[in-house]
């Protein structure tokens, strides 16, 4: 059975990334915790490369924005479904949302987000 990865392309204000950072080390714990497999969060570092689609061009980049990538791997997407209800249900989550009146450090509504079936598959031990 190959694993399943929750993916998600997010565009950052520069001045906001170690506030984004803060954010995403929480919520590391807290998935990580409930079950998930793998949590990465990555700063586009080179992305402008000839001929090829951009990340900061998917992103529609503004100003000194820069690109989140990150993933979240699972068994199965029954796992991923299971660990995120978890998740959603923790409070450490909630007190990070808007609802809770936080501001996020990115504008939630430019973040792209999917659910992804693994097809290929490899690790190093």
């Amino acid at each position: 059975m190959s694993s399943y990865v929750d993916g998600f392309v997010i565009p950052v204000p520069a001045g906001k990334l170690e506030e984004y950072k803060a954010m995403a080390t929480k919520a590391c714990a807290v998935w990580m915790e409930h079950g998930a497999l793998e949590y990465v969060e990555c700063v586009g570092d080179d992305l402008n490369i000839k001929d090829i689609l951009s990340f900061n061009t998917l992103a529609k980049v503004e100003g000194d924005e820069q690109v989140i990538f990150a993933w979240i791997r699972y068994r199965s997407r029954e796992h991923r479904d299971e660990v995120n209800a978890k998740v959603m249900a923790d409070p450490r989550i909630k007190e990070m949302c808007p609802s809770s009146g936080n501001e996020m450090p990115f504008d939630c509504k430019r973040m792209a987000y999917g659910g992804f079936r693994a097809i290929v598959e490899s690790q190093t031990s």
